[in-house]
């Protein structure tokens, strides 16, 4: 639809001198309703500015337009509303979704510009649970919608591996740990150690003081401090790796804040030498008072290091590294104060590019209501969840007539994506509270849902195949005739409008970093392609119409599964 959105503003402008094509361009619509055009040009703006009533201004330009591909134009109630010639379109839409392939919906907007995207983190010695799938999936998403529009993207996990949580860890393993049940229970047995520190420190204050003793021994390097930050590192990444694995999850960096450990002291330096350190009670901090924020805390009094600090030093790293356009940082809402606070302490170090740091947060995750807490144990591991998603998964298959080749790769796929469009099938900044019932629930506006739809695809294709249709003959990149001879009726056309919006959906996706948009417009193109399957007869047509009703089939199914691939899912070929 943006090739025809281009056109009428472009003819529009030549008419009316005094506007710009892309305000025009911005201002038409799409109607909600079929019956009041294809496209719309509310004429309200522009009647001020051409001091004229809107609905004067509508006839006027009916009576002077031709736009190359349009049917009709009617002037109603000042909004200048357009018909396209349904057959030319749907023709256009098809011939280029079959000829772009994988790369349908694409445009290179970011020109090889870098982007770095912070997501997941997952904090080292904690279970990976249901909470890390927001930070993780939103992620990827956007990592691969940039990518998809032309942006070179590096994708960073800054890993939770430094901090005071593991001064806690290592006095609660030298004082109630066991070697072999660390060897044995992992990560489980690393959470049950931080858990019973801290119910031990409520009655046991001192516990805290010893915890932060030994945190300042690792930010000054001693060894024995620093093994037992290694096993706890190592025994952590191998459940994250396992996880991403599940997932289709990676980085291209895993530096996490234990890899700026030595590159802080410069910024500190720098701070100070800029007279932005101001001494508290013995701490450091920026004070943020002017732009009505609490100080931002630098250094703690006994001159060990905090997030701000190690995120303004990861910045200027990420800087220094990547000379990033933009970099963005997905965590939830509750941090925003915090990003705020080192955002603008960036800006008054003095770098223009402060304004390129970008916070995307997401709501947060209860548990059937109650709030999540690693220091209660109150957690449901991710790893579970995608797990009782595949076996509910494979448990639908087995009981359906029709045999799956690969059941355990279709039902991975599909319980995996379950878990993950049940996330991003909404906006980023709703809440969620997880509840077993949803997340398992395929039906409806689901990631299988839509799976399930392309697969559908992929078996009309398949049933070309067997019947005798060479590839060809359904058309990779028909030409004008083959595709001349596709009957236009409500259901097609409403499809061809679904995949002539894919681009613009994933454009929007991007500009807003709101993947739910990709997801939606999925869910939108899944049930205008499942109408067209049951009102229009595809293999028992004749020759020309049956292939071009089939090219329309291949292009829903290239969209549907470049949709899925920017949202992180699989396509199945058959479920």
């Amino acid at each position: 639809m943006q090739k025809y959105k281009s056109i009428i503003a472009r003819e529009i402008t030549k008419l009316l001198e005094t506007v710009k094509e892309a305000d025009i361009e911005t201002l038409i619509e799409y109607p909600p309703n079929p019956e009041m055009g294809d496209l719309s040009l509310p004429c309200f703006k522009l009647s001020k500015q051409l001091r004229k009533p809107p609905q004067a201004i509508a006839e006027e330009l009916k009576s002077r337009m031709k736009p190359d591909g349009v049917e009709r134009i009617e002037a109603v109630s000042g909004y200048l509303n357009f018909y396209l010639d349904g057959a030319r379109f749907a023709s256009s839409v098809i011939g280029e979704a079959l000829a772009r392939g994988e790369r349908y919906g694409s445009r290179n907007i970011g020109e090889g510009g870098k982007v770095v995207i912070d997501y997941s983190s997952p904090n080292i010695a904690k279970p990976f649970h249901i909470a890390h799938l927001r930070s993780t999936v939103i992620g990827n998403a956007l990592y691969r919608i940039h990518d998809f529009l032309g942006f070179d993207c590096v994708g960073v996990n800054h890993l939770g591996d430094w901090g005071t949580q593991f001064g806690k860890l290592i006095v609660a393993y030298r004082q109630w740990g066991d070697e072999t049940a660390v060897d044995e229970g992992g990560i489980d047995e690393l959470l049950r150690l931080y858990v019973k520190f801290h119910e031990e420190a409520e009655r046991d204050p001192s516990l805290e003081d010893e915890a932060r003793g030994w945190f300042v021994r690792m930010e000054h390097g001693d060894e024995e401090a620093l093994a037992l930050w290694r096993r706890f590192v190592d025994i952590s990444m191998a459940e994250f790796t396992r996880i991403y694995e599940l997932l289709g999850v990676s980085f291209d960096s895993y530096a996490g804040e234990s890899f700026y450990n030595g590159r802080m002291d410069p910024v500190v330096a720098e701070l100070r030498e800029k007279a932005l350190l101001e001494a508290d009670k013995g701490a450091w901090l920026v004070r943020l008072d002017a732009y009505d924020m609490p100080p931002a805390l630098i250094l703690k009094k006994d001159g060990s290091s905090l997030y701000h600090t190690r995120d303004i030093t990861a910045a200027l790293y990420r800087k220094e590294t990547y000379d990033f356009r933009k970099a963005i940082y997905v965590t939830d809402y509750a941090q925003n104060l915090h990003f705020a606070q080192w955002f603008k302490v960036v800006e008054l170090m003095g770098y223009g590019w402060a304004k390129d740091l970008v916070h995307v947060p997401f709501g947060r995750v209860s548990l059937e209501g109650a709030s999540l807490s690693t220091r209660r144990g109150n957690v449901l591991k991710l790893e579970d969840v995608l797990n009782q998603a595949i076996a509910k998964t494979r448990e639908i298959m087995e009981s359906r007539p029709q045999p799956i080749a690969d059941i355990e790769t279709v039902s991975r796929q599909v319980g995996v994506g379950a878990v993950i469009f049940h996330d991003l099938g909404s906006g980023r900044i709703k809440d969620i509270d997880f509840k077993w019932e949803d997340v398992l629930n395929f039906e409806g506006e689901s990631g299988p849902y839509v799976q399930y739809t392309h697969a559908r695809a992929c078996s009309v294709l398949a049933k070309a195949g067997a019947a005798g249709l060479a590839l060809s003959e359904i058309g990779q990149a028909p030409d004008e005739a083959a595709l001349a001879a596709l009957p236009i009726n409500e259901a097609t056309l409403r499809l061809a409008k679904e995949l002539s919006l894919f681009g613009e959906r994933v454009e929007l996706a991007m500009r807003k970093l709101e993947p739910s948009i990709v997801a939606r417009c999925l869910v939108d193109l899944a049930q205008a392609f499942n109408r067209f399957y049951h009102e229009c007869r595809i293999m028992a047509e004749a020759d020309g119409v049956r292939t071009a009703r089939l090219a329309l089939v291949q292009a829903a199914k290239l969209t549907l599964a470049n949709g899925l691939r920017l949202i992180g899912l699989e396509a199945p070929e058959q479920i």
